[in-house]
């Protein structure tokens, strides 16, 4: 089971003194990829201008250049405890044992626009690249889009068991997987007042946190949706089938 999360904007800082290594990263036919973003994105912040174009930052954000200018030379943690944010804060790194951190590095997976899927202990630095970010320089694409989606779609359609899909729209569209068998994507709903079912949409993230942390702690590694489902239903996570390739999940 591959359980398939958005990254988030906002990075916790430090590390350890070891330094990024693409060679040690999961899904490891995408390194020749990885390294031409690392590249692309390095050169970039060169010009702080341009990276504050590209990157679409604020006047209290100028500080990612340098994140991005020392890539290679930063210190490094496992992603799971890099990313913070909405869905991060759900899933609730710092609290898990170190049986449910194992389970987590085999099984919960992030969608890195600057390194593609990467397994959850994959150890990397601060950065500041998101799917919608404008970056130049990369020798076979026009778009981050355009880079990572072919090669991307191929590893992940070629790993066997059930994938559990919680991305965003935007990184669905960095590795389409709508044809890969076993594969679902996670729709997040809430109920209004008058008893209408709505999507939510930022909102979204802290369910798929929550939901991610309660699969960790159960430490299921589940063949099939409908164990999913069956499972989830022991649990008080109102969890069904949605079509033939997709869960949604009321809140």
């Amino acid at each position: 089971m591959i359980i398939l999360l958005p990254p988030s904007e906002t990075k916790r800082d430090g590390g350890s003194d070891d330094r990024l290594d693409l060679s040690a990263f999961a899904f490891g036919r995408l390194r020749p990829r990885r390294a031409e973003v690392v590249r692309a994105v390095r050169l970039l912040a060169r010009d702080p201008d341009a990276t504050i174009a590209a990157l679409k930052l604020g006047r209290t954000q100028h500080d990612e250049i340098l994140r991005n200018r020392r890539l290679t030379l930063s210190p490094t943690m496992p992603a799971l405890d890099r990313y913070t944010g909405v869905v991060f804060d759900g899933l609730g790194a710092s609290s898990l044992t170190e049986v449910q951190r194992s389970f987590a590095f085999e099984h919960v997976f992030i969608h890195s626009a600057l390194f593609g899927p990467i397994s959850s202990g994959d150890l990397i630095p601060a950065y500041r690249l998101s799917h919608d970010s404008r970056l130049t320089g990369l020798p076979r694409a026009v778009t981050l889009k355009n880079h990572w989606a072919r090669p991307t779609s191929a590893v992940l359609s070629e790993t066997p068991g059930l994938l559990l899909d919680f991305r965003s729209e935007g990184y669905v569209e960095f590795g389409p997987v709508g044809s890969r068998p076993n594969s679902f994507f996670l729709r997040v709903f809430t109920v209004d007042e008058g008893g209408q079912k709505r999507a939510l949409n930022h909102f979204n993230k802290k369910a798929k946190g929550e939901l991610t942390r309660a699969l960790v702690e159960t430490g299921s590694d589940f063949a099939s949706v409908d164990e999913l489902v069956e499972w989830a239903q022991t649990t008080g996570f109102d969890l069904r089938r949605f079509g033939s390739a997709e869960i949604a999940l009321t809140v």
